[in-house]
């Protein structure tokens, strides 16, 4: 056999290799935040970044490009949301979201504002399992924050959030 079609072969075959293996691609992710309805007035989270593990790389977050900011929760009922983070990941399996919050958390009831403590949420994180697909359009999880029953009162009278969030 003529060596250049001897090369020819060995191109076309590596190529057609190359070509087998599974390209993830990428997608645009977005998270946005919900809430139901709750007997306060404002229920005040300070949203400082968000983060997300995939199961490409288990060992690593990867920082989205996050709207930081103090949110209250209630100002986003019956079907209104607002975006919070959102950036290009492979379309792969979405593991997790991590919320890192600020200090500035509160509640305010009977027009009193009370600080809302955030156990480890500043230094580790809010973190929720997700285990979804993402696919190669756009995806969009709304995170459903319930701060009715995320909001646990003490015996001291001190407000604690233990986050009850669900996935939509």
């Amino acid at each position: 056999m003529n060596k250049s079609v001897l090369l020819l072969l060995a191109f076309t075959l590596a190529l057609g290799m190359a070509s087998c293996k599974k390209d993830t691609g990428q997608t645009t992710l977005h998270i946005r935040l919900t809430d139901g309805p709750g007997d306060y007035q404002q229920v005040n989270v300070d949203i400082q970044e968000i983060r997300v593990k995939t199961a490409q790389d288990t060992s690593k977050w990867i920082l989205l490009q996050t709207n930081a900011g103090v949110y209250n929760l209630l100002d986003f009922q019956n079907g209104v949301d607002t975006l919070l983070a959102f950036g290009p990941l492979p379309a792969v399996l979405l593991k997790e979201v991590r919320f890192i919050l600020g200090p500035n958390n509160s509640i305010m009831k009977d027009s009193i504002i009370y600080p809302l403590e955030t156990p480890s949420a500043q230094e580790s994180g809010l973190k929720v399992k997700i285990d979804k697909n993402l696919g190669l359009d756009l995806n969009t999880f709304v995170i459903d924050f319930d701060a009715q029953a995320s909001v646990l009162v003490q015996g001291n009278g001190a407000y604690k959030l233990k986050p009850v969030i669900k996935l939509k």
